[in-house]
């Protein structure tokens, strides 16, 4: 295009010296016709991109690595004069996304529409948009891009697996799985009544079926299933461990997909295990708090239901392991507030003894520690987990080893070492 307007230039200079020298008014007449062709072709390009209007629609700001973005684009000509084409150019950093389009010929006051699906490779928060419209003359002397910076933004949440089984840790206080047996305590969960028998407290008398049978029934209680657990996500950069073939966009970027795996990094697997955990006790109705540093500190209060759920999808999408706080410095910062007979679910590849004695401690005020360990080994670290797991053995923690390449089905339903 460069190339042809030089080329009109050069007419136009040879044309018009000839005419001076020779007094001849065709060549003053060419260069008139090449003066006129340079300003109706800039006027043609700068008019192809005015009166045009885009619009974007996007199905969801909410999608899912495995799953896709739906868009669908809209250009609408307000002008009375048609546009011959039309390029559209997406600067979305959303991997993979590809919504840039050539439009052809729009008539005046017509539209034209396209869709475009995404598949999601890799979780974060991304921007869609800006747009950029170039258009031209027919002559192909001049490109007139126009730039629609309207943006908005999209959430890609991490890829889960389905969970068929979690082990929990068993105990005799109220609030761990159903036991099936009777509590000599009140709880939540009645279980059905019986006949009063001297000693049983007067509280535990139900009236209303005692008036109906005319005689005294008290109420049986079965032990409590729904105590609190946390999960609690390791995302030091003590403990990130990552294999040297992972590329990311930048130093501190996602990481770029080279296949539908997840990536062999400690920070991927950590996070795709909270977030199937999460989904799996949310699904079961259990109260669910969740602690990370990721690397800013987000803590959620135990709740049930598909708001706590999607709060922390949320958290785990952006999360990165670059967090100054160790894992020890988180149970200790965080864990103090923890009741009695809370089940607190650790998911790390730290292979520090130091979190260990904190979770030791942990055990001795009632809460029940356990760990599902990302073995660093197994994605390029020089220490072995050998050790780390016999402590955990020692302090009776009950452990999940997650390996890279692993099933994580049949890792997490596997029984606890």
């Amino acid at each position: 295009m460069q190339n042809r307007r030089n080329a009109i230039y050069v007419l136009l200079i040879f044309s018009l010296l000839t005419g001076l020298f020779t007094g001849r008014a065709f060549f003053f007449n060419l260069s008139y016709l090449f003066g006129g062709l340079m300003v109706v072709s800039f006027l043609w390009s700068w008019l192809s991109v005015r009166w045009i209007a885009v619009s974007r629609k996007t199905r969801a700001r909410r999608a899912q690595v495995g799953r896709s973005v739906d868009e669908t684009f809209i250009v609408n000509n307000r002008s009375l004069l048609p546009k011959l084409w039309l390029e559209v150019r997406d600067h979305s950093d959303l991997p993979g996304h590809r919504a840039s389009h050539v439009v052809p010929t729009i008539g005046p006051r017509g539209s034209y529409r396209w869709y475009v699906q995404t598949p999601c490779l890799v979780r974060g928060e991304f921007q869609l948009g800006p747009l950029t419209l170039v258009s031209g003359d027919p002559f192909g002397l001049f490109l007139s891009p126009r730039r629609l910076a309207a943006t908005s933004r999209i959430v890609v949440f991490p890829a889960t697996v389905p969970v068929e089984r979690f082990e929990l840790p068993m105990g005799m206080l109220s609030g761990g799985e159903a036991q099936r047996r009777r509590a000599h305590f009140v709880t939540t969960n009645a279980a059905g009544v019986r006949d009063y028998v001297p000693g049983d407290s007067f509280n535990r008398i139900h009236w209303s079926s005692s008036a109906r049978k005319d005689k005294l029934l008290v109420k049986e209680f079965d032990i409590d299933p729904l105590v609190d657990i946390w999960l609690f996500t390791d995302l030091s950069a003590s403990s990130l461990v990552e294999d040297a073939s992972v590329i990311r966009a930048g130093r501190n970027g996602t990481i770029i997909p080279s296949s539908q795996d997840i990536p062999a990094s400690t920070e991927e697997y950590n996070v795709v295990v909270t977030a199937s955990l999460a989904q799996y006790f949310i699904e079961l109705e259990r109260a669910l708090g969740f602690a990370a540093y990721v690397p800013h500190r987000e803590v959620y209060q135990p709740e049930r239901g598909s708001r706590q759920m999607n709060r922390i999808l949320q958290t785990l999408a952006v999360a990165r392991s670059f967090s100054p706080y160790t894992l020890s410095q988180m149970l200790t910062l965080e864990t103090p507030y923890l009741t009695r007979g809370t089940t607190l679910i650790i998911v790390t590849s730290s292979l520090d003894a130091a979190w260990v004695s904190e979770a030791q401690i942990l055990s001795r005020r009632g809460i029940r520690p356990m760990c599902v360990l990302i073995d660093p080994s197994t994605f390029g670290g020089t220490t072995s987990s050998d050790e780390l797991r016999g402590m955990l053995r020692l302090a009776k923690i009950p452990t999940i080893i997650i390996r890279r390449n692993d099933d994580l089905t049949a890792a997490l339903a596997q029984r606890p070492l």
